[in-house]
């Protein structure tokens, strides 16, 4: 009986390797569930570089970021387009792709229009910020039955800080007849430890809407996977 290629040591193209081994044909027969993370990437891919195959390429790119495809998508187009064999088209595809991903997973978290937790919360913005390498503001704003009437990016910043005007955040409230509100920001350090300015704003905030007969129900911090809750710490 012959004895199975290793393709790793052979360094075959991904043409020389048997047919059901191919990504496109392996995913044309058996589906997207039958192939790993680096051969779906290997497809967007399409080639490697001299020394690899894409899909060999694909798994580098995939232990570069830890084997985490959170981390993969979190890099930069020029951090990407900087790996040999990669380059700024084969970048952009990628960052494409999964661009397309965060979008579908927050267009369906819309779709219920209920905010019934913090979870919910991260699971509508994490996608927006949690990976961005400055600071954006946003607020959520809802009616009694906690639906969502609107999403309202308030400021974007720098690495460290982002200014918020409360009047900008009532105005919104206001303007889309909201009854109560969340409000929701990323720090790109990591760390999701309330600052003094984030304590100071969350206080102001909640002052200010109570003026107005409006509730503010929480203020997340969030980062890639964690989050801080104000509400859940019982600062609200």
């Amino acid at each position: 009986m012959n004895q199975p290629i290793n393709y790793e040591d052979k360094k075959l193209t991904i043409k020389q390797w048997s047919v059901q081994d191919r990504p496109r044909e392996k995913y044309a027969k058996n589906g997207a569930l039958a192939l790993s993370d680096a051969e779906l990437i290997a497809i967007l891919l399409r080639t490697g570089n001299p020394n690899d195959s894409a899909v060999e390429l694909a798994k580098k790119l995939l232990a570069q970021s830890g084997n985490s495809l959170s981390r993969l998508s979190g890099k930069s187009l020029r951090e990407l387009s900087d790996v040999k064999g990669i380059g700024q088209a084969k970048a952009i595809s990628l960052l494409s792709a999964f661009e397309l991903g965060k979008r579908m997973r927050a267009e369906k978290v819309e779709e219920c229009l209920q905010i019934r937790s913090s979870t919910d919360v991260v699971n509508l913005m994490q996608d927006k910020i949690a990976d961005l390498e400055h600071e954006e503001f946003w607020a959520i704003y809802l009616n009694q039955a906690n639906r969502i009437l609107s999403t309202v990016q308030i400021s974007r910043g720098g690495i460290s800080s982002t200014p918020v005007d409360t009047r900008i955040v009532l105005q919104q409230a206001v303007l889309n007849k909201a009854t109560q509100f969340v409000l929701c920001h990323n720090h790109p350090s990591g760390s999701v430890k309330p600052s003094r300015s984030d304590i100071q704003l969350t206080e102001r905030l909640q002052r200010a809407a109570e003026v107005m007969d409006l509730v503010l129900v929480d203020h997340l911090i969030i980062h890639r996977d964690d989050y801080y809750s104000f509400a859940e710490d019982g600062r609200l």
